[in-house]
């Protein structure tokens, strides 16, 4: 599996799901300009709000990432920390296995995440009783940011990547 932002019609696959499912007001899109993922937009602390996310559209991701240790990312932040988010099968709809990243301001970065450091969450909750993540069950990627601060954001995303084996 290796996504990147080369192709424009690559920003139609991913949709926002935000706050405003429970009554928030922030608000969140993924934009593909220069070769390059942007999920951007504001978070408010209004209403219970506080979180805003994007979702790639469901994908099989197993022929890559089975035989993968991990993800990789190449991003470049604002300084705010984000969750890389997976969907799995092995979880039920509200759930996912997420792994949280600060990363460099004006700087692009390759953060490497073995499976062993995805945690598994519904909603925000730590989910203890769950099986570990199988990568031949995940079905889809996207980004979170739930930082309790208010105000605008841009993660800037080069390439989303299977980890081979050998690294």
């Amino acid at each position: 599996m290796t996504l990147t932002f080369k192709e424009p019609n690559e920003q139609q696959r991913w949709y926002a799901v935000d706050d405003g499912v429970m009554g928030g007001q922030s608000h969140s899109q993924f934009s593909v300009v220069g070769g390059e993922g942007r999920f951007h937009g504001e978070v408010s602390l209004e209403n219970g709000g506080g979180f805003a996310s994007v979702r790639r559209e469901p994908d099989d991701f197993e022929p890559a990432l089975a035989s993968a240790k991990g993800i990789s990312l190449t991003v470049r932040g604002d300084g705010r920390t984000y969750q890389l988010r997976l969907k799995s099968t092995s979880l039920g709809d509200a759930s996912a296995y997420r792994v949280k990243f600060t990363p460099s301001i004006d700087t692009w970065e390759t953060l490497h995440f073995p499976w062993e450091a995805f945690e598994a969450v519904r909603r925000g909750t730590l989910l203890t009783d769950v099986p570990p993540i199988e990568p031949a069950n995940i079905t889809q990627v996207g980004f979170l940011i739930a930082d309790r601060t208010a105000g605008p954001f841009c993660l800037q995303v080069a390439s989303i990547d299977a980890l081979p084996q050998h690294q």
